[in-house]
């Protein structure tokens, strides 16, 4: 006999949680991409420019984001009945499928600088400041976005906080590329800008195919499905599963499993074992819910 409750809608502290960060992070990469392309432009550091485009993608990133937040915090409709928690997984791959645009871009415009070595300026110093401005910046904006992310264990806010790492990271590369064109070197700012774009490209791939595994129902993670293997059996009354199968609901996972009791108990006393197993799972574990059907034995 099935048995479930209903399943437990979305805690709204976390989705206020994400949204406070991800507000935050609109505002840095806002005031970023503006300092940025300004600058890049004036002292003529391609390098720059690539990354005010790539602080561009964060506020696109952002906006999906937010979005995501808004419809994934809505419980059970007729429409949706297991609810909304998707739409976090269809925006983690949007980013994904973004980055891997911009990646690209960049590597097209560096490639295309390369071919004629003899069109690279020497950039001005103001981009040197400018590129570390925004390390440090971005730096910041990452350590604080994956705090929050795993104080509400939202993959989609890690995923959202690692593009901010990217960038960090990226700033670094364009530091270095915009400091070796300024020593004499005036290869370097493209070449800075190729490998920012190298880099987005591997955190697109990551994201846009973890996202895509978790929208054709991929169960959970060994370690997690061992957990709530131990806890169901763990419950008094049970004398074993089987069939027990999960599958990713956003940052949630949906468990479905037979468990196995003495076939001489009432239906009552069948009932009350199965929901105190169901209690047990999702107790400390991020379950959505349990279905279970019991087998006597």
């Amino acid at each position: 006999m099935p048995t479930s409750s209903a399943p437990l809608p979305p805690s709204p502290e976390r989705h206020a949680a994400a949204r406070r960060s991800t507000w935050v992070s609109v505002y840095v990469n806002a005031l970023l991409t503006a300092a940025q392309l300004v600058i890049g432009v004036f002292a003529q550091s391609q390098a720059l420019v690539a990354d005010a485009i790539h602080s561009l993608s964060d506020l696109a990133s952002d906006g999906l984001v937010l979005l995501a937040n808004k419809h994934s915090s809505k419980g059970p409709d007729a429409d949706h009945n297991y609810g909304h928690l998707r739409f976090e997984t269809a925006a983690t791959l949007a980013i994904g499928v973004l980055l891997l645009i911009v990646g690209a871009g960049m590597l097209w415009r560096s490639f295309d600088r390369l071919q004629d070595p003899s069109t690279i300026p020497v950039v001005h110093q103001a981009a040197l400041y400018a590129a570390l401005f925004a390390l440090l910046s971005k730096e910041l904006l990452f350590r604080y976005m994956l705090r929050v992310a795993r104080r509400v264990r939202s993959t989609l806010l890690v995923a959202n906080a690692w593009h901010a790492r990217s960038d960090a990271a990226s700033s670094l590369i364009v530091a270095m590329g915009i400091g070796a064109n300024l020593a004499g070197l005036p290869l370097a700012d493209p070449l800075a800008a190729l490998i920012v774009g190298l880099f987005i490209i591997r955190m697109g791939w990551k994201f846009s195919w973890h996202a895509f595994n978790d929208l054709v129902d991929r169960a959970a993670d060994q370690d997690t499905e061992r957990a709530i293997r131990e806890r169901l059996l763990g419950t008094p009354g049970v004398r074993g599963i089987h069939d027990l199968r999960t599958r990713k609901m956003g940052d949630m996972i949906w468990v479905e499993v037979d468990i196995e009791m003495d076939g001489q108990l009432t239906i009552e006393a069948g009932h009350a074992i199965a929901v105190e197993a169901r209690r047990r799972v999702m107790a400390d574990l991020p379950v959505l819910d349990v279905m279970t059907h019991f087998d006597p034995v």
